[in-house]
């Protein structure tokens, strides 16, 4: 089977077209993500038709569970199509839809070479139910409602202030004061994945608020650990930084792998930009 390794600033991807295929996706996706036995990839991203947008895709994280959105990957998908010829050379945009949502992406291009890509990633949800979360569940409190849930925990001794906010995936984000480099994301990571008021388990973002533009963070990606981007965590990040008045509607987010740019301006839609690389091609044994 064919596939192209991508990645968006460092969150890396295996794509495949399965538009005519059929294979168990979620125990392909543990194989050909393995970075000592496989391909090595954050995710598999698969191709597939839609009858809602121009593209549809289904993206598969290291341990076999289905994420239901990918900000990097969108990104990819996109310049995976344009690469392989299934959308004209020169379009300006097109529509990917994922799990959670349709996805409107716009091409940038400078000498007629595309540069960046931006996707429309839909409207944050806020409520307990859009996360999901169940408050009940644990030990926390909850010290705001009203814009967005935050909730006040301890970790493994440490005191955490998550906000709580849904790309259409769940991601909960940790403001410090600290550099990020210092927080100790390894252990607390999975800890804070797997607490129990997250139904569905949670993604989890430690950021440090550097002036009114521009943030640094890690991420905690939910099935596959920290990660060197994650673009849905950063408009994650966008969204709460904006609710507290931390940040302008534009943010930088400078991650591991490379900066993300993000704008939400407290109503509607998220929109994401960032790079979409073609590293190599191969052949994945049937």
């Amino acid at each position: 089977m064919d596939f192209t390794k991508m990645h968006g600033a460092a969150n890396d991807f295996v794509m495949m077209d399965g538009r005519s295929k059929k294979r168990d996706w979620s125990k392909l996706a543990i194989t050909v993500c393995d970075r000592h036995r496989g391909i090595g990839a954050d995710s598999l991203i698969v191709l597939l038709p839609s009858d809602k947008a121009d593209f549809g895709m289904r993206t598969w994280d290291t341990d076999g569970s289905e994420a239901e959105t990918c900000g990097n990957g969108i990104r990819c998908m996109a310049m995976y199509v344009l690469e392989k010829g299934l959308a004209a050379p020169d379009i300006e945009e097109m529509t990917i839809e994922t799990v959670a949502t349709v996805n409107r992406i716009k091409l940038e291009r400078k000498g007629g070479k595309v540069v960046k890509l931006w996707a429309n990633m839909g409207k944050p949800r806020l409520s307990a139910a859009q996360i999901p979360v169940n408050l009940t569940a644990g030990k926390g409190e909850v010290i705001d409602i009203k814009s967005m849930i935050r909730y006040k925990v301890t970790v493994k001794g440490m005191e955490l202030t998550l906000n709580l906010v849904s790309m259409g995936n769940p991601h909960a984000v940790h403001f410090t004061q600290e550099p990020v480099v210092d927080f100790p994301l390894s252990s607390l990571g999975p800890l804070v994945e797997n607490l129990p008021i997250f139904p569905n388990r949670v993604n989890f973002e430690v950021a440090r608020v550097l002036d009114k533009k521009h943030i640094e963070a890690r991420v905690w990606e939910r099935g596959v650990g920290e990660t060197m981007a994650c673009g849905s965590g950063a408009c994650a990040i966008t969204v709460a930084s904006k609710l507290r008045g931390d940040t302008e509607s534009k943010v930088d987010i400078q991650l591991r792998g490379g900066t993300l740019n993000a704008e939400w301006n407290g109503n509607g839609e998220v929109v994401l930009g960032g790079p979409a690389v073609v590293v190599y091609e191969g052949k994945w044994p049937d």
